[in-house]
């Protein structure tokens, strides 16, 4: 999928590299702050020196901060960067491959097949669901996330088989969908037949949360997602071609079909591994992208991909924070929280740009 160099198009060519630097420097101290507060700030509030101090194995003046900080909070903070980074970038290829402003992460169905198979697990598992969902098992938490995983590369795999014979990126967007509604009608199927405390501890999965990702899991979340990253950056002149068009990326030499199996592929790997970890959490996929492209007021995915990475982590983790109620034992549902923060990002640009389609070629 090698793409030659766009040619002199001004609408891609105009990068305003020198205005981007001051937008990612404050990006950056930004995340690394909220990274910073998330470790100090909770139900426990502990200060940032003692943090720092724990980080590195020194002494702390209370054992229970150590344990706190570096078993439940810092896995914490580095799911909810990784996870917001990667829903951003998800959402990003598919608002331009679909050149669509409302298409998401979640929009092929990805979401809904990982929810059929936690679903499965939840109708199985009957009464020990509950401690399934809840990760209190380290191997009820991997049965978990490979369930929701199996799932999501399901819809993944028909989505790319159908890819390969459909030509109109729209088609394929009306078909992602419509996988998308079936996995959703089995899920209900599967929860009207399940047993309550099964479906209560469903439900608490579909809130939302990265409280739940152990150094354990990590081990495989960090990688896959890394993963995913690495693929999406490989894309970014695929990216940039398919901007103005199919026929104008064909004209540059991009074979378009190759190039949408691996946008896809990336996008669905970033946008599954976070649900399978983390549940289905909303909006982070759509706001983000919207969000870096009237902060750096270009089109262009090299600029673009890396601001929706440090927008998307600090998003996350600000969403994060507020979802814990710093001082309190009141724990709030992330879903909640992201589309609270992410509803109104979108009305106000919609209202800013007035026409979303334009910010696609700006």
């Amino acid at each position: 999928m090698a793409l030659p160099e766009p040619g002199p198009e001004p609408k891609l060519v105009s990068m305003q590299r020198p205005s981007s630097t001051g937008p990612f420097l404050a990006l950056s101290v930004c995340v690394a702050a909220l990274f910073c507060a998330s470790l100090a700030l909770g139900s426990v509030r502990i200060p940032l020196q003692e943090v720092a101090t724990a980080l590195f194995g020194g002494h702390v003046d209370s054992p229970a901060w150590a344990q706190i900080i570096n078993q439940i909070r810092l896995p914490r903070a580095i799911t909810a960067g990784l996870g917001g980074a990667a829903l951003a970038v998800s959402g990003l290829q598919m608002q331009t491959l679909f050149r669509n402003p409302l298409a998401g992460p979640f929009v092929l169905g990805i979401s809904a097949g990982a929810s059929l198979g936690v679903a499965l697990v939840v109708l199985s598992f009957g009464a020990g669901a509950s401690t399934l969902i809840a990760g209190l098992s380290v191997a009820g938490g991997f049965g978990l996330t490979l369930a929701a995983s199996l799932g999501a590369a399901a819809v993944l795999g028909l989505v790319l088989l159908i890819s390969r014979h459909v030509e109109d990126n729209m088609t394929l967007l009306i078909l992602g969908l419509m996988f998308g509604y079936a996995s959703g009608a089995v899920v209900s199927v599967l929860i009207y037949f399940s047993a309550s405390n099964a479906v209560q501890a469903y439900l608490i999965w579909t809130f939302g949360s990265f409280s739940g990702v152990t150094f354990s899991q990590l081990i495989v979340f960090a990688p896959t997602a890394a993963a995913g990253l690495f693929v999406a950056g490989l894309s970014i002149k695929s990216l940039n071609a398919l901007l103005l068009g199919e026929r104008y990326a064909q004209s540059m030499g991009l074979s378009v079909g190759y190039a949408r199996i691996w946008i896809l592929s990336s996008a669905s790997l970033l946008a599954g591994v976070t649900t399978a970890f983390c549940g289905p959490v909303a909006f982070v996929g759509i706001a983000v992208p919207h969000l870096a492209r009237s902060l750096f007021a270009t089109s262009d995915h090299r600029i673009l991909l890396p601001g929706t990475c440090l927008i998307g982590a600090a998003l996350a983790l600000f969403a994060d924070l507020i979802a814990r109620i710093p001082g309190s034992q009141v724990t709030l549902p992330l879903n909640a929280v992201t589309a609270l923060i992410g509803a109104p990002i979108v009305v106000w640009i919609v209202l800013r740009r007035r026409n979303l389609r334009a910010s696609f070629a700006s």
